[in-house]
C-alpha cells in the first residue's frame, strides 16, 4: 500500500500518536482521561480529519472478537460466583511446605488459570491471597507478585482466549482453538518452568528466610476470608462493613423482643395450666409454643455466637425474668408434653438448609459443566465468539434469577476501548505509514530463515512494549501472515503463533508492558492485607532476562 496525502498521513498520524500516549499513559498530566477515552478520542480524530469515513470507521469494528470477548467475561463472573478462584486460592496455602514451594505453585497455577480466565482476570483475583501468604510469613511480596504476574501472561499465550491479542490474532487467523493450543503449549509449559527457575534463582537467598513457627506456609487461608475475596478489594471491603452492620442489627432485634416473646408465652401456658381439662387440639397448641420458643431462644444463641447454654446465659443477665421462666417450665412439666416436640421445628430447619446446599451444590455443577462444555466447542472448531456468547447466555438462564448484578462485574469499558482502537489502527492503517515501513523490513523478517524469525522477534517485542502488544497485532498481523503465506500454508500458521507467543512474553519486559502487571502492580499497592509498591526497576531487573530467555524458547519450541 502507497502512502496517502500528506494531509491524511500528518493527521493520521497526529490521531494516532495521541491515541498511544492516553493508552500507555492513562494519567498523563494535560489530558488524564484514561485509555478508554483515549481510544475514542483517537477514533474520533481519525473520522474529523477524513482519513476515514464514518462507514468506514463502523466496518473496522470487529464484532466476533467483541462478542468473544463480553462471553468470556461473563462465564468468569459467574465462575467466581461459584468459586472456581475461590478453590484456587485454596491451593496456593495447601500443605505448603516452605517459601520456595508457594513461588512454584503461583506459577504453575496462575499459568494454567490465565490461559482459560484470562491473565487479567487471574491477577485479579490471586493478588489479594499472595498478599495474604506473603504476610503470614513475614517475606517481601514482591517475589510472589512477580511470579503471579509474569506467570499469567505466559500460560495466557496458550490458548485464544487467554488475552485480547490472542482473541484477534484466532479470528483473524481462523486458526482453530486446538491447533493453537497444541501449537503454543510446549512453549508454555516449559516457559513456566524457565521462569520459575530464574525467579528461584534471582531471589533464593530471600525465600531461604526461616518463618516463624506461628506464621507457616501450612497455615490454609480461611473460608472466610477466600468466600468474601471478590474481583475487586472495594468489593471484599463492603461486604466486611455490611456483615458487621448485620450483626449488629441482629442482636438489638434479638434483645428488643425477648421481653414480650417470654411474657407471652407465659401467659399463654399459664392459661392453659388453669384449665382442667385439656383436649387433644391444646396440647399441640402449647408444644407448637414450646417448640417457637426454643427454636427462637437456638437461632439466637448462633447469631450473636454463644454457646449450648444460651438461656441460661439470658437469664442470668436478666433476673426479673427468672421466676417467670420458672413458671413457666412448672406448667409445661405438668402438661405432659413429650420431649421429642422440641426438636420438630430444629429438624425441619435443617432440612431445609441441607436441600440449599444442595440446590447450592448442583448450580455449581451446572457451572462447571457449562464451562467446560464451552471448552469443548472450543477445541471442536465451532465458531468461538457463538459458543462463549451460548455459554453466558446459558449461565444467565441457569441462574433463575435478574442478571444485572452479574452483568454489571462486566468490563464494558474494555470493550469500549477495543472498538476505538479498532477504529484508531484501521485509520493509522490508512495512512500507508505502517505498510511503507514494513516493505522496508520484510526481507530481513522472513521466517524460514533463523535470522529471520530473530528479526521479527525483535520488532514485535520492541513495539509491543512501545505500542502495547493489542495494537501491535493489529498492525503486524496481517502483513506478516501475507509475508509468510508467501511461502508456504504452514508458515503461515507458524508465523501468526510467533506473533501470539512473542507479543504476549513480551509484556512481561517491563512494568508498563501489559495490563496484568498492571493489575498486580495497583492492587498490590492499594491492598488492606499488605501494601506494597512494585517498582519499575524491580521489575525491570527481572522482565529483562526473563523475557528475552522465554521468548527464545517458544521461537525453538514453536512448529506450523
Amino acid at each position: 500500500m502507497v502512502l496517502a496525502s500528506a494531509e491524511k498521513v500528518v493527521l493520521g498520524s497526529v490521531a494516532f500518536a495521541i491515541f498511544w500516549v492516553l493508552a500507555v499513559f492513562p494519567a498523563v498530566p494535560f489530558l488524564p482521561i484514561g485509555r478508554t477515552a483515549g481510544s475514542l478520542l483517537g477514533a474520533m480524530l481519525m473520522v474529523l480529519f477524513g482519513v476515514i469515513t464514518p462507514d468506514q470507521a463502523y466496518a473496522a469494528i470487529n464484532l466476533p472478537i467483541l462478542g468473544l470477548l463480553f462471553g468470556t467475561m461473563v462465564v468468569s463472573v459467574y465462575l467466581e460466583r461459584a468459586d472456581m478462584f475461590k478453590y484456587l486460592g485454596i491451593l496456593l496455602s495447601w500443605k505448603g511446605m516452605g517459601a520456595k514451594d508457594l513461588l512454584c505453585r503461583i506459577c504453575i497455577i496462575s499459568a494454567i488459570s490465565s490461559a482459560f480466565f484470562t491473565n487479567d482476570t487471574t491477577c485479579v483475583v490471586l493478588t489479594e491471597f499472595v498478599l495474604k501468604i506473603a504476610k503470614q510469613n513475614n517475606i517481601p511480596p514482591h517475589p510472589f507478585l512477580l511470579a503471579l504476574a509474569s506467570s499469567a501472561n505466559i500460560g495466557s499465550s496458550a490458548t485464544p482466549i487467554g488475552n485480547p491479542q490472542n482473541l484477534v490474532i484466532a479470528i483473524q487467523s481462523s486458526i482453530s482453538f486446538g491447533e493453537f493450543l497444541l501449537g503454543i503449549l510446549p512453549a508454555m509449559i516449559l516457559g513456566v518452568l524457565v521462569n520459575s527457575v530464574i525467579l528461584l534463582s534471582m531471589f533464593w537467598k530471600l525465600l531461604s528466610i526461616e518463618k516463624d513457627e506461628e506464621n507457616g506456609l501450612t497455615e490454609m487461608i480461611s473460608e472466610e476470608d477466600a468466600t468474601s475475596h471478590r474481583f475487586s478489594p472495594a468489593t471484599m471491603l463492603h461486604a466486611i462493613s455490611l456483615n458487621s452492620q448485620e450483626l449488629n442489627s441482629m442482636t438489638e432485634n434479638m434483645n428488643g423482643r425477648s421481653s414480650p416473646n417470654l411474657n407471652g408465652n407465659a401467659g399463654h401456658a399459664e392459661t392453659l395450666g388453669n384449665q382442667i381439662n385439656l383436649g387433644e387440639s391444646d396440647m399441640r397448641e402449647a408444644s407448637t409454643g414450646v417448640v417457637v420458643e426454643s427454636t427462637r431462644n437456638s437461632s439466637a444463641s448462633k447469631e450473636v455466637g454463644v454457646g449450648d447454654n444460651f438461656p441460661q446465659t439470658r437469664e442470668e443477665n436478666f433476673p426479673s425474668r427468672r421466676s417467670t421462666r420458672s413458671g413457666l417450665n412448672e406448667r409445661i412439666e405438668m402438661m405432659n408434653i413429650p420431649e421429642v416436640a422440641i426438636p420438630v421445628q430444629l429438624y425441619v430447619e435443617e432440612k431445609e438448609s441441607l436441600i440449599k446446599r444442595r440446590k447450592k451444590l448442583l448450580w455449581k455443577m451446572c457451572v462447571y459443566l457449562v464451562t467446560v462444555g464451552m471448552l469443548i466447542a472450543f477445541l471442536k472448531g465451532l465458531n468461538m465468539s457463538w459458543a462463549a456468547l451460548t455459554a453466558a447466555l446459558t449461565l444467565v438462564v441457569l441462574d433463575f434469577k435478574d442478571a444485572r448484578q452479574c452483568l454489571e462485574k462486566v468490563s464494558y469499558s474494555l470493550l469500549v476501548f477495543f472498538c476505538g482502537m479498532f477504529i484508531t489502527v484501521d485509520g493509522f492503517n490508512r495512512t500507508g505509514i505502517p505498510s511503507t515501513l514494513w516493505n522496508l523490513m520484510e526481507p530481513h523478517a522472513r521466517i524460514n530463515h533463523v535470522s529471520g524469525i530473530v528479526v521479527l522477534a525483535i520488532v514485535i517485542l520492541v513495539l509491543s512494549n512501545i505500542a502495547s502488544n493489542v495494537p501491535t497485532v493489529l498492525l503486524l498481523g496481517a502483513r506478516v501472515a501475507a509475508s509468510a503465506a508467501a511461502i508456504s500454508p504452514g508458515e503461515e500458521k507458524k508465523a501468526w503463533l510467533i506473533l501470539a507467543w512473542v507479543s504476549t512474553v513480551a509484556g512481561n519486559l517491563s512494568l508498563l508492558g501489559s495490563a496484568a502487571n498492571l493489575i498486580v502492580c495497583e492492587q498490590a499497592r492499594n491492598s488492606q492485607v499488605f501494601g506494597y509498591t512494585l517498582s519499575f526497576w524491580r521489575h525491570l531487573k527481572f522482565g529483562v532476562p526473563s523475557t528475552l530467555i522465554v521468548t527464545a524458547i517458544g521461537l525453538v519450541l514453536i512448529r506450523g
